[in-house]
């Protein structure tokens, strides 16, 4: 009798066990939505563009599912590959951090770029990665930013970037800084090609990416309710000394002031880009 209480005591255990092993992998197969506290189920989520289904909210996209939802099918290839993260500084621990992060992501920078057609218009697209760093720029970033533009001035095709960044990339200090006069300066050697630039802001685009290329665009579009500005509130205001407006740094508000030309719904943004691009043809 004593053995077959032990023995209920333990299947007990083992069915308590197996049911929280069963109960985290259900975690893992829902997110909850923080605009309107729904929860949802991952794959229905990826199945509407990582977008709400309940309120609308825009979720934030790795390049990967971006350039999937994009380009057209087995028409994207990579350029830039060869260009890899350096660490003019030496700072300590920063390549460490990187390795570990590519390994854990499967992410080689901030930033993807290549060739692809977009409802069958080819075009030069670059599509910035807020799982590596946060987005945040440095020379990789820049570089291969630069070699996405220099790519469509050579073979005069309209370039597409959508930002997602957090700013500079404090490891690497100056050098990072001075991608924004880089890609700037590209950008200056393109738009006098006569070509087209479309630049697309995407939650959240800050910092030295929306001081440079990401507000140089021909067009500028923008995902909803995304956060876009230099630097954070608090700062602007207790530099200028006054009281900011509310969601001054939303694309809404943007939209309202002229800083951008349309704010576009994800499940638009693909049609809305071929359009564009086909009125620029």
């Amino acid at each position: 009798m004593v053995i077959d209480k032990v023995k209920k005591v333990n299947e007990k255990e083992e069915k308590r066990v197996k049911n929280e092993k069963a109960a985290d992998r259900m975690i893992g197969k829902w997110v909850k939505c923080d605009k309107c506290k729904e929860i949802i189920y991952k794959e229905e989520l990826h199945r509407n563009l990582s977008v709400c289904p309940n309120c609308g909210k825009h979720f934030r996209l790795s390049a990967r599912r971006r350039i999937k939802q994009l380009a057209d099918e087995n028409t994207f290839e990579e350029i830039g590959t060869q260009i890899h993260t350096k660490d003019p500084l030496n700072f300590e621990g920063y390549l460490k951090k990187v390795e570990a992060l590519k390994e854990k992501t499967k992410i080689d920078e901030a930033v993807k770029c290549g060739i692809c057609e977009i409802e069958g218009k080819k075009v030069v697209l670059a599509v910035m990665d807020g799982n590596f760093l946060m987005g945040s720029m440095g020379s990789a970033v820049g570089e291969k930013i630069t070699l996405a533009i220099e790519t469509s001035i050579e073979k005069k095709l309209p370039l597409i970037i959508f930002s997602v960044s957090g700013g500079a990339r404090m490891q690497e200090g100056m050098v990072s800084l001075m991608q924004m006069a880089k890609t700037s300066s590209a950008l200056a050697k393109h738009n006098k090609a006569g070509l087209l630039y479309i630049s697309v802001l995407t939650d959240p685009t800050t910092g030295g990416v929306t001081a440079s290329f990401a507000s140089l665009g021909d067009i500028i579009l923008a995902e909803p309710n995304a956060l876009i500005g230099f630097a954070g509130p608090r700062v602007i205001e207790q530099t200028i000394n006054q009281k900011l407006p509310e969601g001054f740094q939303t694309s809404e508000f943007l939209l309202e002031h002229g800083f951008i030309d349309k704010i576009v719904e994800r499940h638009e943004m693909k049609h809305t880009l071929a359009k564009l691009l086909e009125l620029h043809k």
